[in-house]
């Protein structure tokens, strides 16, 4: 069987439909599709990566230079694949993007892994991470046992803390199920009061706090023979902190104006974040001097109370979980539509496809996602499945990040109403960065990288049973 389908989309803006086949509708605007990619980005990272970077670089004007870098990085992605996202405004993104340059099989291969682990198990992480900042506002709940079963070879519990995590799950499933439009608000209502909050924790702490502008001069001269070393293991702490940045992607088909507002959300979703992001470090390094942050994990709560003492702890618990609950929505939002995308093509349960008549939402795609998700939480077996994976997903954003050079040559007639700026030095850059990051994985984690890659290959034989005689491309 060939696994690549060469066949250029007849109109790459509007998918032909099949006659009867009901639609999603475009209802989200760019401010919706922005606040979906910060939402995204911005989860518990920001709060906790600081001190890894500052224990391998106690420097803090190569700390504010490794957020920055990481910030351009981004902004480098981002340009790459906006071309991709107004070329191609259908839903899916990535999943998209690799059919038409590679074709349907490296393209499931993606859609299987996002499916299988990546979404659901990040999705059953935030959760459970959105329960520890949940602990200090009701105590006397979290870390009880619920349930607990023994046998031989056997042991399974559940914890309040699982249970609390389902009940996240299924609360934003069930408000995405209803409408991509209610999905949005939940968006922009956690993105919105998490981006005020981190702004007033700046200003006030930079302000009024109890910091030290002495805290920019201190810290360790790193030698010139280390520092390139060092800098490639920050990097990789602070490219995960900006994940996300092409989320709005993956609800193209429900984008208004695509050609123009997919492209604008990714760019300037991109810039806000890298802002906050430097913002943050510049209060952190306010508040605590390189030495003091080395290795700690809480970094945030610790710079917060140097600020303004032990009272704001309950606050930036608060804050905390606000940042998580958003990630949270924007995964569960944006996620099924790649199932629903793969599902159109005949590569997934044909189920998925359906859209619901009232809601307009792709709402068993959703359901298929949610029930998915709280099996892996209260298995506890999706920590060692997301490291698993990181190789493959860097893997498939290097791939899409080619796709603009591959598509450029083999379909030069598609129209482009976005061609990205700096081309082919910014995606070039874009391309290269990853494959350092990705070479540094896999020399540094060899037996994870290699599961990692086994957990895709389990694809391929579901990929040829999905496919004799049954991928239609419906495009």
């Amino acid at each position: 069987m060939d696994l690549r389908s060469s066949q250029p989309l007849s109109n790459p803006q509007e998918p032909v439909a099949a006659p009867g086949r009901m639609e999603l509708e475009r209802r989200l605007g760019l401010f919706d599709a922005t606040m979906i990619i910060v939402g995204n980005i911005i989860g518990i990272g920001i709060f906790t990566t600081t001190g890894l970077v500052a224990d391998v670089l106690p420097n803090p004007k190569m700390i504010l230079l490794v957020w920055f870098l990481g910030g351009l990085l981004t902004l480098c992605g981002a340009l790459t694949y906006a071309e991709l996202g107004a070329m191609l405004p259908q839903a899916g993104g990535e999943y998209v993007y690799l059919r038409e340059a590679y074709g349907s099989f490296w393209a499931f291969l993606s859609g299987w892994t996002y499916f299988f682990v990546t979404n659901p198990g990040s999705i059953a992480a935030m959760s459970l991470g959105a329960c520890a900042y949940l602990k200090p506002f009701w105590p006397s709940f979290f870390d009880q046992v619920l349930l607990n079963f023994q046998g031989p070879g056997f042991r399974w519990s559940l914890s309040t803390n699982q249970a609390a995590a389902v009940g996240i799950v299924l609360f934003f499933s069930a408000i995405n199920y209803v409408g991509v439009k209610q999905g949005s608000r939940a968006q922009n209502i956690l993105t919105l009061a998490k981006l005020i909050s981190i702004f007033a924790i700046c200003g006030l702490g930079l302000t009024i706090g109890k910091g030290n502008w002495g805290n920019f001069s201190s810290g360790q001269t790193i030698k010139a023979g280390v520092l390139p070393g060092r800098l490639a293991l920050a990097m990789i702490a602070v490219f995960f902190t900006y994940t996300g940045w092409f989320a709005s992607t993956y609800v193209a088909s429900e984008i208004r104006r695509p050609e123009r507002n997919i492209p604008y959300s990714i760019i300037s979703g991109s810039l806000i974040v890298t802002a906050i992001y430097f913002l943050m470090n510049v209060a952190y390094l306010y508040a605590l001097s390189p030495d003091q942050m080395k290795g700690i994990i809480n970094v945030g709560e610790k710079a917060t109370t140097a600020l303004f003492g032990t009272r704001v702890a309950l606050v930036l618990s608060a804050i905390i979980l606000v940042s998580i609950l958003g990630a949270v929505n924007s995964v569960i939002l944006t996620a099924p539509r790649i199932y629903y995308a793969m599902a159109r093509d005949g590569l997934f349960f044909k189920r998925a496809a359906t859209i619901h008549p009232a809601y307009k939402t792709p709402s068993y795609s959703i359901i298929l996602q949610a029930v998915w998700t709280c099996l892996l939480t209260i298995s506890g077996s999706f920590y060692q499945l997301l490291t698993y994976t990181v190789v493959a997903m860097l893997s498939f954003s290097i791939m899409t990040g080619a796709a603009v050079f591959w598509l450029r040559l083999s379909q030069p007639d598609l129209p482009r109403p976005y061609k990205t700026h700096g081309f082919p030095w910014v995606p070039g850059v874009f391309i290269l960065s990853y494959c350092l990051i990705l070479v540094n994985i896999v020399l540094s984690q060899p037996k994870e990288a290699l599961i990692g890659l086994g957990i895709v290959a389990l694809g391929a034989p579901i990929y040829f049973y999905w496919s004799r005689g049954n991928a239609t491309h419906d495009r």
